[in-house]
């Protein structure tokens, strides 16, 4: 048994749900139609911070278009939603891994294994964010919007100069001063008083592929709705990128496989090369001058 400080938490996320007191006297259809309930009222509460995330996306962008990375940090849930959105970039987007870096607090092995302690740590925030150059943006999530770490990465963020966005699920929160832009998602109580994995953590979620998405879409890192980073690997991935290159240009699976194959498997130059008809060197070279927009390699070429 451990012993330490007591803390009593005041936030929208710890308070007790006053609609679901006899959750453990219901049947199991009637606590899946509560839990339900409840997720049903977190998109409403997301649209309600469009603005503000808005701001964060453009934040975002600022800081890849300027050579920067986006830095996530988080504790517990928070930070392992960031985790999971930043490995999927690479592969749904082809951004290069380095470009949006999650921090968990804790490391990998807080990632399987709960260390709540350390989300206390306000040094280790600060240790973490150590990381930043000037040009970055620092992304801190925490549903409390209260976390030690979050705040130590954020007050190192702003010493080093990086622009900050706090995501929480408290309009209230302690460090929204701490952030140039506070994304703070009105999710209130919890179905199970302080779990905020559900409720909190799904809200955390939508912003997180809203904001991560909706960068990679003002980069050009698709065309049209279409994923175009993806690269064609092996015999799944070169079926997908066919039918996203004859879905792109309306031409026949034949053309489009030819073109997928003189390009070395890459999306973009094939795309480049069916949309503007020129050969894969000339699409190659105007898909690198454009920075991996597909559409600002076409105005190069003058085929837009």
């Amino acid at each position: 048994m451990t012993s330490g400080p007591v803390e009593i938490v005041r936030v929208p996320t710890e308070d007790r749900n006053s609609g679901t007191h006899d959750i453990d006297l219901l049947s199991t259809l009637e606590v899946l139609r509560q839990i339900n309930a409840e997720d049903a009222t977190v998109p409403r509460a997301v649209t309600a911070v469009l603005p503000e995330l808005a701001r964060a996306v453009d934040l975002g962008v600022a800081a890849l278009s300027g050579g920067g990375r986006i830095h996530y940090f988080g504790a517990g849930t928070s930070g392992r939603l960031a985790t999971v959105d930043a490995a999927e970039l690479p592969p749904t987007f082809g951004v290069d891994g380095d470009r949006v870096v999650a921090h968990h607090a804790g490391g990998n092995d807080a990632l399987n294994h709960a260390a709540e302690g350390i989300e206390d740590d306000h040094d280790l925030g600060r240790r973490d964010a150590a990381v930043l150059a000037e040009g970055d943006l620092a992304v801190g999530l925490t549903a409390s919007g209260r976390t030690p770490y979050v705040a130590g990465a954020l007050r190192r963020a702003h010493e080093i100069g990086a622009r900050t966005v706090l995501v929480s699920a408290n309009p209230r929160a302690a460090l929204a001063g701490e952030a140039d832009v506070h994304v703070g998602v009105d999710t209130g109580a919890e179905v199970i008083a302080g779990s905020t994995r559900m409720k909190a953590g799904t809200a955390h979620k939508l912003v997180l592929n809203a904001f991560s998405t909706a960068v990679m879409v003002r980069m050009g890192y698709t065309y049209s709705n279409l994923m175009v980073g993806v690269n064609a690997t092996n015999a799944k991935l070169r079926g997908r990128v066919v039918t996203i290159l004859v879905e792109a240009t309306g031409l026949p699976e034949e053309a489009c496989a030819e073109a997928l194959a003189g390009a070395d498997g890459d999306t973009r130059v094939a795309l480049v090369c069916l949309l503007a008809d020129v050969d894969a060197a000339a699409a190659t070279e105007a898909v690198r001058a454009a920075g991996g927009s597909v559409r600002a390699a076409l105005r190069r070429i003058g085929a837009a």
